[in-house]
């Protein structure tokens, strides 16, 4: 059983901080991009950031660009977002993917290369 769980979520005042955690567990991921996704109350799920599989390559969505920061651990099979500068427009529900190898940064921006997805976990940010 594949399963990805986040952590981490909360609520915060605008201009704070928050790292969430995604762990996976059932397979390794270390060959397969982790992604971040976001769905606010009325909204489509959108893209928040994607990192490859060796770390070395990500890419983020321009409302979050040098605001939030995702890594990895391979060896602990877990993905990190750290999200500095909160704004109440960030406010959502951050959800994790995976990804297997063999797609660009331009369709990692997009949910369907992701085969596994996460519960998803709440982030609210107070103004």
């Amino acid at each position: 059983q594949v399963q990805l769980v986040e952590s981490g979520g909360g609520l915060v005042q605008a201009g704070g901080s928050l790292r969430l955690s995604c762990a996976a567990s059932g397979r390794t991921f270390s060959r397969y991009a982790m992604g971040w996704f976001r769905q606010a109350p009325g909204k489509e799920r959108e893209f928040v950031a994607v990192i490859r599989w060796s770390g070395g390559s990500t890419y983020y969505a321009d409302s979050v660009k040098g605001r939030f920061t995702i890594s990895r651990d391979n060896a602990k099979n877990t993905v990190y977002l750290q999200m500095n500068s909160l704004k109440p427009e960030d406010t959502a529900v951050y959800y994790c993917a995976a990804a297997p190898p063999g797609y660009d940064m331009g369709s990692l921006s997009r949910r369907y290369p992701y085969n596994y997805w996460g519960q998803g976990t709440q982030v609210t940010v107070s103004s």
